[in-house]
């Protein structure tokens, strides 16, 4: 007599429940006249997956497992229950046609387990996504180098085990996170698809990827990131955030179709960026005490110019840092939040909604701040508000897009604001450039003829303003080691410039000065320009004279 034990009868009812159940369905069918089907031997379409969330189609028993163009295959147990009606509705009234099939538990279990196979998250808190935290901490921390990142991913990608696409995907990014990239971007070409990170500014390739399992790779970060799987003739944007041990880090995605498939470019906001403290930005000892008086005062205006990605936004949160006290109120508005400061109340610009800077300025003025943060001055009347703010006892921090700080001021009555106010209320304007750091792996070497003649004419002007010589003899080159990924650079400095609001410049504005007046009355404050600054870092062996020359002009002004 054949005997069982307890797991094999359990196996046993468990098969014999199901085969009832697929029986059950088979005959409902024709109640319903909905056909059958049993998805355990089918290919499950990832971009059907996304018309309905994961939590939605578990909770309505449905899953949608084909798509081809509007028309939409949905799996459900029962056609007739309220959730499942409702998730249908909802699609058809998205323009999509639904094909019903009745489908088992263990058919609906094979779709649902598709979200987890090519999401490779889960939903943990406050929407964030939990990324294989293990594999992802695990990773990290080996990756040091870009060879690191070279290596792993050339491996994974030849694997091709059950889930090399979720491996693929983590490799990207904890290469990105552990080598510090703030930014990773992938591009597809007509037989391959690049992998880049930008790094410190400047971007190095990672590797590729074969076209044939990109579609993989893009719906796995679509279904991420929350956009719509199934549109590729649409830019779209998209976020989500991974939880590394006790660190969340926030990843903004950006979609745009070309010419071999979809383009994406994912920004890393990681919150380690974010422990830069004013003293740690680079500036020169004199310009640092100006600041810190400065952003220390009651009221007023520090406006910080610059183009994109130059490092404004990191200098207004080190003043906010700076400042940070339990005793008075900041706010900010920004579009969007790149980093959340504690003790700070931050808000977030959403322009298809109406909320503008100049609606989340009115809105902060109404919650009695002592120091404002606005991430952008674009059009007349948020200058305004921002300048009345600053007038009406508030600190207002924000930034400006002008290439010097001398064109802060042209810039500003361009958009219409009174010239004899900007006087009263502007007390700074800002400009700054990032350079790359030299390595620790520098060499150090003689000044070209070129070279020289620019350092000499520039170093007999910093001796002019700050009473003080800088060697002119020698300069330092990029070398290459594995510390910086064999480019010689290794994190960034800034190169700023600022002019103060005092009496010669307030005199200037009854005429609408130009940015080239403004700068030559300036000289007489004695704060080096970008040019001089950038030099002065140079000499000092901070940088390299290519680096500063990539991002300032350094021939005769």
């Amino acid at each position: 007599m054949l005997q069982f034990n307890d797991t094999d009868k359990d196996d046993q009812f468990a098969e014999l429940r199901k085969k009832e159940e697929e029986d059950f369905l088979q005959i409902m069918s024709n109640k319903y006249g909905i056909p059958y089907i049993d998805l355990n031997a089918m290919p499950i379409d990832v971009a059907a997956l996304g018309l309905v969330k994961e939590s939605d189609a578990r909770a309505a028993l449905i899953g949608a497992f084909d798509l081809a163009g509007k028309k939409v295959k949905l799996a459900v147990f029962s056609p007739i229950q309220e959730d499942t009606k409702k998730i249908i509705e909802e699609i058809t009234e998205r323009g999509y046609v639904p094909e019903l099939y009745l489908a088992s538990h263990a058919s609906l279990e094979k779709v649902w387990a598709r979200y987890e196979e090519i999401s490779g998250a889960t939903k943990s808190e406050a929407g964030v996504l939990d990324i294989g935290s293990e594999s992802m901490d695990n990773l990290v921390g080996r990756f040091k180098i870009l060879a690191d990142v070279e290596k792993e991913l050339e491996s994974t990608v030849t694997a091709k085990d059950a889930r090399y696409i979720s491996k693929i995907f983590t490799v990207v990014l904890a290469g990105a996170i552990g080598i510090r990239a703030s930014d990773i971007h992938i591009e597809p070409a007509e037989d391959i698809v690049h992998i880049r990170y930008r790094i410190d500014g400047v971007l190095h390739a990672v590797g590729t990827l074969p076209q044939n399992i990109y579609r993989m790779f893009s719906s796995r970060l679509k279904l991420l990131a929350g956009m719509k799987l199934n549109v590729g003739s649409e830019s779209q944007d998209g976020r989500f955030s991974i939880k590394i041990a006790d660190m969340e880090i926030e990843i903004r995605v950006s979609v745009i179709p070309g010419a071999y498939g979809e383009g994406v470019v994912m920004r890393i906001l990681n919150p380690q960026s974010l422990n830069v403290t004013l003293e740690d930005l680079g500036m020169s000892p004199r310009l640092l005490a100006i600041m810190e008086r400065e952003i220390t005062k009651p009221h007023g205006m520090i406006l910080n110019t610059g183009p994109t990605g130059s490092g404004k936004t990191t200098t207004l949160y080190s003043f906010l840092k700076k400042i940070y006290s339990s005793e008075i109120k900041m706010m900010t508005i920004e579009d969007p939040i790149e980093y959340h400061l504690k003790g700070v109340s931050q808000t977030q610009v959403e322009t298809d909604k109406g909320y503008t800077f100049l609606e989340g300025l009115r809105a902060a003025l109404r919650q009695d701040p002592d120091v404002i943060m606005v991430g952008e001055i674009r059009d007349s009347e948020t200058a305004k508000i921002a300048i009345n703010a600053a007038l009406t006892g508030h600190m207002v921090f924000s930034t400006l897009h002008t290439n010097t700080a001398a064109g802060a001021i042209p810039r500003l009555i361009d958009i219409g604001v009174t010239p004899k106010i900007i006087g009263s209320a502007l007390t700074v304007a800002l400009a700054q450039r990032l350079a790359r750091k030299l390595c620790v792996c520098k060499k150090e070497d003689a000044p070209s003829p070129r070279e020289k003649k620019i350092i000499d004419e520039v170093a007999a002007l910093i001796k002019e303003k700050v009473g003080t010589a800088v060697q002119t003899e020698k300069v330092w080159r990029a070398a290459h080691c594995d510390v910086c990924n064999k480019t010689g650079y290794k994190g960034r400095v800034g190169i700023f410039e600022a002019i103060l609001m005092d009496a010669d410049i307030e005199a200037l504005l009854n005429g609408i000065p130009s940015e080239r007046e403004i700068r030559q009355v300036a000289k007489k404050q004695g704060i080096l320009n970008m040019r001089e600054d950038g030099i002065e870092k140079i000499l000092a062996g901070a940088t390299s004279f290519d680096e500063v020359e990539r991002v300032v002009d350094l021939e005769k002004e």
